[in-house]
């Protein structure tokens, strides 16, 4: 199982054009975006038109370009190739991947500990993927001038259950970046998209 990955196009033509050429070939199953891919929602129909139209699912997760109200939620309606992974969970072959967007530099997140504490006891011990906007608090990932910047609460998650692969976005900073939080491989794709594999 292979898929695309990608984070913070921003609406930009030429990076949303590369990410659909690479998006249709035959050897990607899927997509999977981290959010801000509207530039503060302007743009936001268009970029889902255009995934919508490849023919292959793309699972989505607000960044904090795209919180402004229910602007995420009411624009994915129209679009059945288009799914909102935000605060959900889909299964993918033997995988669940579980995604949480938005949240741009805050550190605590009372909300995803409630969501996250209902995860653990149901999907502990799965193979997981885990889609979330803002990077883990400590890595490679959110290192910005010297100083982690980070969320502490996804840390301790992906500490705790381990999943195959963390995948976040949001720091332009760190684009490409790979670390490990114990087994697993967090992962920054940004706007130049990586490719991942899951066996």
């Amino acid at each position: 199982m292979k898929f695309l990955s990608f984070s913070d196009v921003h609406g930009d033509k030429k990076s949303i054009k590369d990410m659909l050429k690479r998006a249709k070939e035959d050897d990607i199953d899927f997509v999977v975006c981290c959010g801000d891919f509207s530039q503060f929602g302007h743009g936001i129909i268009e970029f889902l038109t255009l995934f919508n139209e490849i023919g292959k699912k793309i699972y989505l997760i607000p960044g904090n370009h795209e919180e402004m109200e229910t602007l995420f939620d009411d624009a994915l309606v129209s679009f059945d190739n288009c799914i909102s992974l935000h605060k959900k969970v889909q299964k993918i072959g033997d995988y669940y991947f579980l995604g949480y967007g938005g949240g741009g530099f805050s550190q605590e997140d009372a909300d995803f500990r409630k969501v996250s504490r209902e995860w653990y006891g149901k999907y502990r011990g799965k193979k997981i993927v885990l889609v979330t906007h803002q990077p883990p608090l400590g890595t490679k990932l959110d290192l910005l001038e010297n100083r982690h910047i980070g969320n502490k609460d996804y840390y301790k998650f992906i500490k705790r259950i381990q999943p195959k692969v963390a995948i976040s976005g949001h720091l332009h900073e760190t684009m490409g970046e790979v670390d490990r939080i114990g087994k697993t491989r967090i992962i920054n794709p940004c706007w130049e998209g990586m490719v991942i594999e899951l066996n």
